[in-house]
């Protein structure tokens, strides 16, 4: 398994793991799937997308975007990641963690944010496995198969919490 960083080429694999997630579950609070072409217009963009690969086929992404909007965030991202179901419990989502985390650490980034469904407990712990401590429960913010879903909001910082600018 390799993790690189993504290209436009992987669009279409990666929505190919987002949307079933997407269209399938409660673990995105989403209900609109992903085009390839939206995939690639930010990868070619310049956001920051990593991807795994086992034997030629891409098995999880990872990709950071800031976290509100406005300078005064500028330095505090949050994150996604999803695997394809085949590529679970081989460690590639800590090795796309451990790729996105330092590329964010050395791009100036303090802290990284989860927003992890109440309802993924798997989340939730291999987020706490790899550093992530939650910071928040906030009850009934997401909607979706016709129910109010809560979001477990987890935090990393990835320099000094203390250290200033």
């Amino acid at each position: 398994m390799i993790v690189r960083a993504a290209v436009p080429a992987d669009a279409q694999a990666i929505v190919d793991i987002i949307n079933p997630i997407v269209r399938e579950t409660t673990i995105s609070f989403s209900t609109e799937e992903k085009t390839a072409e939206e995939f690639a217009t930010l990868i070619a963009g310049g956001r920051p997308v990593w991807v795994s690969e086992h034997e030629g086929r891409i098995t999880g992404y990872a990709t950071s975007f800031q976290f509100r909007n406005g300078p005064g965030y500028a330095r505090t991202l949050e994150h996604s990641i999803a695997l394809a179901p085949g590529g679970r419990g081989h460690g590639a989502g800590r090795a796309l963690m451990a790729a996105l985390e330092s590329h964010a650490a050395a791009n100036g980034a303090h802290s990284i944010f989860a927003g992890v469904s109440a309802e993924n407990p798997a989340g939730v712990a291999f987020h706490a496995a790899i550093g992530f401590r939650e910071v928040a429960r906030l009850p009934r913010v997401g909607w979706k198969f016709g129910r109010w879903l809560d979001l477990v909001l987890m935090q990393k910082f990835l320099s000094d919490p203390e250290q200033a600018g």
